[in-house]
């Protein structure tokens, strides 16, 4: 009698509950996030490299769009309005030949921002190759991997230099001054600057080839060209991205320096670099002409920088999953 009054008492939940689910209608189900929607999620939460990509993009459209907006000759030459400070007819001022700074601003920002893609995409080609290699085949990579040393071990300034002494003057004859001076640049920086790229691809290779889908690729008799290319190399790409982001910044800073010691382009092919140099005699009297440049090199720089950290950060599923 008692287990019949308990039994009575307590609710059946068990109906109540099925029939709420068969009268709620199907849960909707959310679909799953695609590799690109979370890459960009985690890279537009880093607040420094949406920055540094906002600040980079407004210095690019600055220097290539700049010059349809603000038309003045940057080679026209006014004695009259030299050394001028900054006005709103110059708005960086003028140079010691009456040159408007604004407008030769821009002019060194295309070639500053050129050198260093150019310079950053024949040190990433080489650092891929050279890192794929090394990985993939264990016979080249001691070679391979002695090659990088080496080319880490030389000083990287009186390399560049040399190699600008000794080929300035032929490349200047062949292809012209503007044109020559910038195949030297773009080469010079470009052979001296892949090594940390090939060190990274290298490491990432070395995992890759040991990995289950590779090996049943390798299993099925895919030649080792289509492993590379199918397998190896978009397993890679993120390494690769965050060298090219951080390749910009040291090619421009690279170029900057050489320019500063008076061994990049002729005087009346401005770049940023070219800037300073110019403006070392005349810094007490007008010394906007090395804050502009100056400051150009180094938010550019450091735009760069924070955007490499952020895709990095953004690319590494690690990093993702913490």
């Amino acid at each position: 009698m008692t287990e019949d009054r308990r039994t009575t008492a307590e609710p059946d939940l068990t109906a109540e509950v099925l029939d709420a689910v068969l009268t709620s209608g199907p849960v909707p189900l959310t679909p799953p996030r695609s590799q690109l929607s979370e890459v960009w999620s985690q890279f537009i939460h880093h607040k420094g490299a949406v920055a540094g990509g906002v600040v980079f993009l407004l210095i690019v459209f600055a220097v290539f769009l700049g010059p349809q907006i603000w038309t003045l000759d940057a080679t026209y030459i006014d004695i009259r309005a030299r050394n001028q400070g900054p006005s709103l007819a110059h708005p960086f001022g003028t140079d010691q030949l009456g040159r408007d700074m604004l407008s030769r601003m821009m002019i060194g920002g295309q070639t500053s921002v050129l050198v260093g893609i150019v310079a950053m995409s024949l040190g990433l080609v080489l650092g891929t190759l050279i890192g794929v290699l090394a990985g993939f085949y264990r016979r080249l990579d001691g070679l391979l991997m002695r090659l990088t040393d080496l080319f880490l071990a030389l000083p990287l300034l009186p390399l560049l230099l040399v190699m600008v002494m000794l080929f300035r003057d032929r490349l200047s004859a062949a292809f012209g001054p503007e044109t020559g001076i910038f195949i030297l640049m773009v080469t010079a920086i470009g052979i001296t600057s892949w090594m940390p790229t090939a060190r990274i691809v290298r490491g990432d290779v070395l995992a890759l080839k040991e990995r289950e889908f590779v090996l049943a690729a390798r299993s099925i008799g895919t030649s080792n060209l289509m492993l590379i290319a199918r397998h190896i190399l978009p397993n890679v790409v993120s390494p690769i991205v965050v060298s090219a982001t951080l390749g910009i910044a040291n090619a421009i800073i690279t170029e900057s320096a050489l320019s500063f010691l008076g061994l990049g382009f002729p005087p009346d092919f401005p770049t940023w670099g070219r800037l300073l140099f110019d403006a070392v005699d005349y810094m007490q009297q007008n010394p906007e002409r090395v804050i502009m440049p100056g400051l150009a090199i180094s938010l550019t720089v450091l735009s760069v920088n924070y955007l490499g950290d952020g895709l990095r950060d953004a690319l590494d599923p690690r990093i993702r999953g913490r």
